[in-house]
């Protein structure tokens, strides 16, 4: 069974790539996996999901997966596609030799466009941000951890820090540290678990580096000025951000949303506690009515500058970008983490306009010469 070409539709099509293995054919978010196909074919575009080892980039036809009538993942054979979403889930097996080969090969192809070839390194993200006169001034101090004293000096300038793995997720493995001297164990180093957190408490710093190390493994870390943030009922909260292409190719916010800490998470993650609230009313109720409107539009026209300047600094072509934003007590905007496959937004509105901007963009591409 086949389905039907660009040439019969109109429209281009459209593969999400992945990996093979797991419970199903494929790894991956599978209920959004459904929505993106079942957006598309009510679009009227082809498409379908394809794994690294099912794209056969010489062949006209390759094996994919879409739904059925019945709503069950059904394997076809399937043109070509003109472009390719990426959405291999896991850093890991962005990493394996074999999938980056495919990438590189699917980056230099004369007529498929591929869009969000990597995920993001919070590192280079700094380096991206801190490079640009316009974005420069929206990223807290950080710095590699590579030392006790490295660490020691930052402690000195900044009284309170983040510690955050370079290639993290979802608020995993981040600490908090601070220096508390009218304490009579001044140095507290908070460690995230799973929904709670646990305080290590120490005379010196040498006594917390310890503990530090454990926690960090092999692991590369930064080390990151805290910015005392907004908070609503004693709960600090920062903005999430979903900005995407437009069907004219340009950056435009998709939405965005509050994530609101949980009593014992040091990170507003909703993994680790946090939960999702309406950006306008935390705002609304910190700052007042007549602000909040105001800087709900500045984080968005911060946020397309921020999406500009990581896209042109990354050197790839990106369709999409969450980023984490924090406002802090005086109302200046902070960046803290983008992310280049952005997790599904659970409001409604967010959601629907992401799934159709997808299919605006690809059809931008094809629309467009390749430079």
């Amino acid at each position: 069974m086949t389905t039907t070409s660009k040439e019969e539709s109109g429209r281009p099509v459209v593969a999400i790539l992945t990996v093979s293995g797991g419970p199903s054919y494929f790894r991956g978010n599978q209920a959004n996996f459904e929505d993106i196909v079942r957006t598309g074919q009510d679009m009227g575009f082809p498409v379908y999901v394809v794994t690294i080892k099912d794209l056969k980039l010489q062949g006209e036809r390759i094996k994919g997966y879409t739904l059925n009538s019945g709503g069950e993942w059904e394997r076809q054979l399937f043109p070509l596609p003109d472009v390719i979403y990426n959405r291999i889930p896991q850093r890991e097996d962005e990493l394996k030799p074999n999938v980056r080969k495919k990438i590189k090969e699917c980056l230099v192809h004369p007529t498929i466009k591929f869009f969000n070839p990597y995920f993001f390194n919070k590192w280079h993200l700094f380096e991206w941000l801190k490079s640009s006169k316009a974005t420069k001034h929206l990223v807290p101090k950080t710095r590699r951890l590579r030392g006790e004293s490295g660490l020691q000096m930052m402690l000195e300038r900044y009284p309170s820090l983040y510690l955050k793995p370079e290639s993290g997720k979802a608020g995993k493995g981040i600490m908090m540290l601070k220096y508390q001297k009218d304490k009579p164990l001044p140095y507290r180093l908070k460690v995230q678990h799973h929904k709670s957190s646990t305080t290590y408490k120490g005379a010196n710093m040498h006594r917390l580096w310890k503990r530090i190390k454990s926690e960090t493994g092999t692991s590369r870390y930064i080390v990151q000025q805290a910015i005392e943030l907004t908070s609503f009922e004693q709960r600090p909260f920062d903005l999430r951000v979903l900005l995407q292409k437009t069907g004219k190719g340009q950056w435009s916010v998709t939405g965005v949303g509050a994530r609101l800490a949980g009593s014992k998470s040091i990170t507003t993650h909703v993994p680790r506690g946090g939960s999702i609230e309406d950006p306008s009313k935390l705002l609304t109720a910190v700052f007042g009515e007549g602000t909040a409107p105001g800087m709900i539009n500045r984080v968005k026209t911060t946020a397309v500058v921020i999406a500009r300047q990581i896209e042109k600094a990354s050197g790839h072509q990106h369709g999409e970008m969450s980023m984490d934003l924090g406002v802090d007590t005086s109302g200046g905007i902070w960046f803290f983490e983008a992310n280049a496959k952005p997790m599904k937004f659970d409001e409604p509105h967010i959601r629907q306009k992401s799934l159709e901007r997808i299919f605006h963009y690809s059809q931008y591409l094809v629309n467009v010469q390749k430079p």
